[in-house]
């Protein structure tokens, strides 16, 4: 295709978030003439998003900074099915009780990428929930079914994959292409939405919704998706060792989500600064070009604008001072993780390899242990030199905390509970 000539196709190419689209003309004339309406779905399979989900909410966020309008779509009904996209194993079923908890939690990480109100390119949040808990089952199936080729269906990844590795797929997860097909052609007559954001392990879903509008309505219909991400390692966007990247401040505090960021491979610096910030491209430029110990200010630079967007300026401020603080003057700053201990396990003192572990450094004892061995545990900045070495109250600092640390990035402090 020839450059595009609408600012968004022509932006979300040059970030790098376009990885296939279902018409990149059809698509480019349409947001040239008017604001386009598009949408992403998010199931509520856990109570925060996790990093992995930051491309598409960054999709929107351009979307809307482009003059069109963002639909957020809660996955209040399909999360009752379970999306075995990217799956090797079928998902955990939640009751409703869950899947209503886990939504309240979803709903508010929008709200940092988001301008939500009345106004014509002012984002929306809706819940699938609303057209699929009333279908009935017959009707639906003769009036939408007929338009499915189960042989295309297993064709398509996400289904496909799975078949390979002769991996259980359930007749459930199954008709999950179907249910999400039928939210597109919903929000179309609803909202007249004409273009749906996704992964690219969503096309197979993306596609039949085109194709179901086209079916039943006449409509036109695009879809785009974006790359997964992995680092330049191969490793998995959003996993660290202790688990998942959360967007929720109270699944994963605002210093450890900068420090994420913060130790961004050197390779993937200039990449993530195009998909992940706001950053304007040219200064993008300069950044990814910086050698040395200089590449340490992008990465800085990288983790203080992804923080502002996902927990707010202030907070990202605050986090960076204290990394300064802890990293370059080796203090014990406040903003660092905390956890406390009761005065009675000090007094009589507790295992180096076990304070490690409640303080969130190792995510097991094993661990722990091996991170002192390797010289890489220290205890008020110096060297733990056993894992059996005792913590007692005699290691508290003026401060009154205990300042521990695993490598050279990562610090909690241990305060006293009475």
């Amino acid at each position: 295709m020839t450059a595009a000539k609408s600012d968004f196709l022509r932006v979300v190419t040059e970030r790098g978030f376009l990885h296939q689209c279902t018409d990149e003309a059809g698509l480019d004339a349409a947001l040239c003439k008017d604001p386009v309406t598009a949408y992403c779905g998010f199931d509520c399979t856990a109570d925060s998003l996790h990093v992995g989900s930051l491309v598409p909410i960054m999709g929107l966020r351009l979307l809307q900074r482009h003059g069109h309008k963002p639909i957020v779509l809660m996955g209040g009904g399909t999360t009752r099915v379970g999306d075995p996209s990217g799956r090797e194993e079928t998902r955990q079923l939640l009751d409703d009780a869950q899947i209503a908890r886990n939504m309240e939690g979803v709903r508010v990480v929008f709200e940092h990428f988001l301008t939500f109100g009345n106004g014509p390119t002012d984002a929306i949040m809706v819940d699938n929930a609303d057209w699929l808990s009333g279908l009935d089952y017959v009707d639906f199936l003769r009036k939408f079914g007929r338009h499915f080729s189960v042989n295309r269906m297993l064709g398509f990844d996400s289904v496909k994959l799975r078949l390979e590795r002769e991996q259980n797929l359930s007749f459930l997860e199954f008709n999950y292409m179907i249910l999400q097909a039928y939210d597109f052609l919903e929000l179309a007559r609803r909202h007249d939405c004409t273009l749906q954001l996704g992964g690219s392990d969503q096309w197979g879903n993306i596609v039949s919704g085109v194709d179901l509008a086209r079916r039943i309505d006449e409509r036109t219909l695009f879809g785009l998706t974006s790359p997964l991400i992995t680092a330049t390692s191969g490793a998995k966007m959003g996993k660290t060792a202790q688990g998942a990247v959360w967007l929720n401040e109270d699944r994963f505090p605002a210093f450890e989500y900068w420090q994420y960021w913060r130790n961004t491979e050197d390779a993937d610096v200039g990449r993530f600064l195009r998909l992940f910030t706001d950053l304007e491209l040219d200064e993008i430029s300069r950044l990814e070009k910086l050698e040395g110990n200089e590449t340490n200010e992008a990465k800085k630079i990288l983790a203080t604008e992804a923080t502002a967007l996902c927990r707010g300026r202030d907070a990202a401020q605050a986090v960076q001072e204290t990394a300064r603080q802890t990293f370059e003057q080796g203090a014990a700053a406040e903003g660092l993780p905390c956890v406390s201990i009761p005065r009675d396990e000090l007094e009589s003192g507790l295992p180096a390899f076990e304070v490690l572990c409640r303080a969130g450094l190792a995510t097991s004892n094993g661990e722990a242990r091996r991170l002192i061995k390797g010289g890489g545990a220290r205890i008020n900045d110096e060297v733990t030199a056993s894992e059996t070495m005792s913590v007692t109250l005699a290691d508290v600092t003026d401060e009154g905390v205990i300042k521990v640390s695993a490598g050279k990035k990562r610090y909690a402090l241990i305060r006293v509970a009475d």
